[in-house]
């Protein structure tokens, strides 16, 4: 197995890793919108906080030496399922090739934020 790891997105929270590479598959730890060069939620609105969200997946599938073409699957945490619409038409920006996905309203998500996205993506090693 291989960590991924870059300052171009946020750190871990937490004790875990931002992902993994293993057997040509990357798991991605879920993403929220942290700047990583400020350390901090300046995002305020559901579509300004899908993007920094996405960012910073861009910048792990980078990491881990794939992209967002090769998405299979996507686990998306709202805050407000009030947001879908809106979360959609960001979400819908980045995962142009429409991978799998499971989206889910959650009580609270870390920091208060108001969405979280992991993901599994195709690595070619």
């Amino acid at each position: 197995m291989k960590v991924v790891a870059t300052e171009k997105a946020p750190k871990a929270l937490g004790p875990y890793s931002q992902g993994y590479v293993h057997n040509g598959i990357f798991y991605s730890a879920g993403q929220i919108p942290i700047n990583p060069a400020t350390d901090a939620i300046e995002a305020e609105t559901i579509e300004e906080q899908a993007d920094q969200v996405c960012r910073n997946l861009g910048a792990v599938l980078e990491a881990a030496g794939t992209s967002y073409e090769n998405v299979l699957k996507t686990t998306c945490f709202l805050a407000d399922m009030g947001d879908f619409a809106a979360f959609n038409e960001v979400y819908a920006k980045y995962f142009t090739s429409k991978p799998a996905r499971s989206c889910v309203a959650v009580k609270t998500l870390p920091k208060n934020v108001k969405c979280e996205i992991e993901l599994i993506a195709a690595v070619n090693e």
